[in-house]
C-alpha cells in the first residue's frame, strides 16, 4: 500500500533529525554485547586459563590484535603489528625475576594500539590479559588447582574487554581531542606485572609523553545492590579527586590515594605517572577454577566504563596533569610474614578492621571458625583497624604459633583460637 502523498516536509525533516538523534546515541553507548563477547572468547575453557608464554595466551594476543584491527587502531608493536614480543626470567617458586640458575627464560607479548590525535601527550587506558592457565604456577587458591582451567573470566578477561570496547568507543566517537590514546593489554600480570614492566622500559615510548595512565583489573563482578567499586590512585595527581567527586553516577565510588598496588598501574606510578585502578571489588571465586563468564555482571561492567569514559572525558579537557608521589604504605604493604590467616578480604568494607569476604577450607581461619562476613578487629594484642594494621599482625606470628583472633560477627563479638 503506497501511503507517501500530502507528507508534510516539516514532519519528514523532524522524523529525519530523530533518526540522527537515535543513531547518534547508540554509536556513543558502551555495548554489553560487545563486552560479553569478549569475555566469553577470552574465558573460554578452548584457552585454557591464558597461562602467561602459552600458546593459548598467544591466542589471546591474536585475538585482541584482531579487535584492535577492526576498530582501526594503529598497530604499535613489532613490524607493523600489535605485538610486541618480550622475554623475561621468571622464578616459579618465588614469584619474581631473581638471575640464579633456578630460573627460566619466557617470552611473551603485550597488544599495543593507538589512537592518534596528532597531539603532544598520550593517555593509556590498560589493562592484562593473562591468568593462572592450568593452576601449575603456584598462584591458585584451590586446594588442588593443577590441571584445572583457571578460566579468569573477572580476572582479567574483564578489564582486557572494557580495554577493546573503550578503544571502539573511543574510535568511532571522536569526542577527545587534547589528547593522543594508546590502548594496551598487558601479559606477565600474574606472575609479578612483567608485560607493564617492560611496556615502561620500551626506548620507542618516551614517558614523558604520557599524560596519565589508567587500569582495569577485575571490573566484571559489580554488585548489583551496593553498586560500589574501588578506585586506586586519587592522590597521583592534584586534580584526581576532584574530577571523580564531579561525576554523576549510579556507582558508590570508594577512593584510594595510593598509586602502588598489585596490578599494572603501579608499573606507570613508579615512572612518575598519575594513574587510576578501577576494581568492583574481591569475591571468593578469586584465583580459582570458578571465575567463569557466567559469574559475570555485564551490565554493571557497561556502568563501570561508563564511568571511565566520564573520567578520561574531564582529564582530556585539562593540561597535562602534575605526578604526587603518595603516601603508599609501601613498608607496609610488603611487611614480611610467614604466616597467612586464609580469608579473602572485602575491600570494599568501609568499618573499623578487615572483613573475611571468604574463607579458604583448610586454614588457619577456617580451622579458627572464623566465617565469610566476620569482621577482624584484634588479632593477638593487636588491634586490627585495617588491611595495613591487618599486615603488621600477621607479620608478628611464625608457622605453628597460637594466638586469640577477635572478631564481630552482626553485633556479637567473639573470641577465637587460631594456630598458624
Amino acid at each position: 500500500m503506497n501511503t507517501s502523498k500530502n507528507i508534510n516536509p516539516f514532519y519528514s525533516l523532524l522524523f529525519l533529525l530523530f533518526l540522527l538523534v537515535q543513531s547518534s546515541v547508540f554509536a556513543q553507548n558502551i555495548l554489553e554485547n560487545n563486552i560479553k563477547k569478549h569475555i566469553s572468547f577470552l574465558a573460554s575453557d578452548s584457552l585454557k586459563g591464558r597461562g602467561t608464554a602459552t600458546l593459548q595466551c598467544h591466542e589471546a594476543a591474536e585475538y585482541i590484535a584482531k579487535q584492535f584491527k577492526e576498530i582501526g587502531l594503529e598497530a604499535k608493536g613489532q613490524n607493523n603489528t600489535y605485538l610486541y614480543k618480550y622475554n623475561f626470567k621468571y622464578n616459579p617458586i618465588a614469584h619474581k625475576t631473581v638471575q640464579d640458575s633456578g630460573t627460566i627464560e619466557k617470552q611473551s607479548e603485550n597488544v599495543i594500539g593507538f589512537l592518534d590525535n596528532n597531539k603532544q601527550h598520550t593517555i593509556v587506558v590498560g589493562a592484562h590479559y593473562d591468568h593462572l592457565g592450568l593452576g601449575t604456577d603456584h598462584n591458585s587458591l584451590d586446594p588442588n588447582p593443577e590441571g584445572k582451567i583457571h578460566n579468569g573470566a573477572d580476572d582479567n578477561a574483564s578489564g582486557t574487554a572494557g580495554v577493546i570496547e573503550l578503544a571502539r568507543y573511543f574510535k568511532e566517537n571522536k569526542i577527545t581531542e587534547n589528547y593522543n590514546y594508546l590502548f594496551v593489554c598487558f601479559s606477565g600480570e600474574e606472575l609479578g606485572l612483567f608485560g607493564s614492566k617492560q611496556f615502561c622500559e620500551m626506548p620507542q615510548y618516551n614517558l614523558s609523553s604520557i599524560n596519565f595512565m589508567l587500569n582495569m583489573d577485575m571490573i566484571g563482578r559489580l554488585n548489583d545492590s551496593t553498586k560500589k567499586i574501588v578506585i586506586y590512585g586519587v592522590g597521583t595527581a592534584p586534580q584526581l579527586v576532584s574530577i571523580l567527586n564531579s561525576i554523576p553516577s549510579k556507582l558508590v565510588v570508594k577512593q584510594d590515594s595510593s598509586g602502588v598496588g598489585p596490578s599494572d598501574q603501579t608499573s606507570f606510578y613508579l615512572k612518575n605517572i598519575p594513574v587510576l585502578h578501577y576494581f568492583t571489588g574481591q569475591h571468593s571465586d578469586y584465583h580459582k577454577p570458578s571465575d567463569d563468564v557466567e559469574k559475570i555482571n555485564f551490565v554493571g561492567e557497561a556502568l563501570v566504563l561508563n564511568h571511565v569514559i566520564s573520567t578520561l572525558k574531564k582529564i582530556d579537557d585539562l593540561p597535562k596533569l602534575e605526578y604526587l608521589k603518595t603516601r603508599d604504605n609501601v613498608g607496609e604493604n610488603k611487611t614480611s610474614f610467614k604466616v597467612t590467616l586464609g580469608i579473602m578480604p572485602d575491600y570494599m568494607f568501609d568499618g573499623k578492621g578487615v572483613k573475611a569476604d571468604g574463607v579458604t577450607d583448610g586454614k588457619t581461619a577456617s580451622k579458627a571458625g572464623i566465617k565469610a562476613g566476620d569482621v577482624i578487629i584484634k588479632m593477638g594484642d593487636i588491634d586490627i583497624d585495617n588491611m595495613q594494621t591487618y599486615m603488621k599482625a600477621l607479620g608478628k606470628f611464625s608457622k605453628g604459633e597460637a594466638t586469640k583472633v577477635k572478631i564481630m560477627r552482626g553485633k556479637e563479638v567473639l573470641e577465637l583460637d587460631a594456630t598458624f
